[in-house]
C-alpha cells in the first residue's frame, strides 16, 4: 500500500511487519486483527533528524512481536518520527504516536492498537494513550522528566481505560526506574489495569534478560489485543495492589514455560 503524504508532521509507519508481510504487503484480503505500534527513543531536546540506531534499536521487538502473533492477524511497524526530540511542550515524538494510530485506523480500519515504546519511546506511548484506538500500551525503559515541584507531573488520566505494562531495569543509569515507579503508583489510583516489572541487575538495553523481556512483552501484546490469557506472573501483578504489582520481579527464564 502507498505511503500516504503526511505535510503536516512529516512522521510515517515503517515497513509493515506480521500478517500483511506474510501475505505479501499490500494485499487487502489479509485479515488485520490487530496493530502494535513500535516507539524508538529519542531525545529531551533536538533538532536533528531521527536516530537510524534508535530505530534498529526496537525492530528486534516488533519481529518478535509480528512472529508471534502472526496466527491472529497482527500486524507491527515502527514509527520514524520527524525527528528525535521531544522538545518540551511541543512533545513531538507523542503527537507523532498519535498520527501514526490515526494512519493505523486509515489503512486498517477499526482494529485495536497497543503502543510500544522504549525510553523517550515509551514516554510517547504514555502520553498518546489518549487515542481511542489504543488499546494498551507497552513501556520499555521509559524515559520520564525529574520531579520538580515547578513543573506539572507526567500526565496519567490518558491511562484510565487501557491496560498498561511497565518494564525497567533496576541498575538503569540513563532512565530512573524510581520515577517510572511513581508514575505507576499514581496511575493506578485510577486504572486497575497497569503493572510494573522490574528488572533485577539490569541496566537500560535489559541485554542479560533480553529474552525473558521479549517474552513478558508478547505475553502482554497478545493479551490486550486478542483476549489471550496471560501468564501467571502477568495476571498476578494485574491483580496485586501496590506496591507488589508495580515491583514486580521478572523471573529468570520467563516465556521458557509458561504456565497459565
Amino acid at each position: 500500500m502507498a505511503q500516504q503524504a503526511n505535510p503536516v508532521s512529516g512522521a510515517r509507519l515503517g515497513r509493515a511487519l506480521g500478517a500483511v508481510a506474510a501475505a505479501g504487503g499490500g494485499d487487502r484480503s489479509v485479515c488485520v486483527n490487530g496493530v502494535v505500534l513500535l516507539l524508538p527513543a529519542g531525545e529531551p531536546v533536538s533538532a536533528r533528524r531521527p536516530s537510524p540506531l534508535a530505530h534498529a534499536g526496537v525492530r528486534p521487538l516488533a519481529r518478535t512481536l509480528a512472529g508471534a502473533g502472526r496466527g491472529e492477524g497482527l500486524v507491527a511497524h515502527v514509527v520514524r518520527y520527524r525527528g528525535r526530540g521531544w522538545n518540551g511542550a511541543d512533545a513531538r515524538l507523542a503527537a507523532d504516536a498519535r498520527w501514526a494510530v490515526d494512519e493505523v485506523v486509515r489503512r486498517y480500519g477499526d482494529v485495536p492498537v497497543c503502543l510500544a515504546g522504549i525510553d523517550m519511546g515509551g514516554r510517547a506511548a504514555l502520553h498518546a494513550a489518549d487515542h481511542a484506538a489504543v488499546t494498551s500500551v507497552l513501556a520499555i525503559a521509559p524515559w520520564l522528566p525529574d520531579d520538580d515541584v515547578a513543573a506539572a507531573e507526567e500526565p496519567v488520566k490518558q491511562l484510565a481505560g487501557r491496560h498498561v505494562l511497565i518494564v525497567h531495569g533496576t541498575n538503569d543509569e540513563r532512565t530512573d526506574p524510581e520515577l517510572s515507579y511513581r508514575l505507576a503508583e499514581r496511575a493506578k489510583k485510577a486504572n486497575r489495569d497497569i503493572c510494573r516489572f522490574e528488572v533485577h541487575s539490569d541496566g537500560h538495553a535489559l541485554r542479560q534478560h533480553r529474552p525473558e523481556v521479549l517474552a513478558l512483552a508478547a505475553d502482554f501484546v497478545l493479551g490486550t489485543l486478542f483476549g489471550r490469557g496471560y501468564a501467571r506472573p502477568v495476571a498476578d501483578a494485574f491483580a496485586a495492589p501496590p506496591p507488589l504489582g508495580l515491583r514486580m520481579p521478572l523471573a529468570s527464564g520467563f516465556g521458557q514455560s509458561l504456565r497459565r
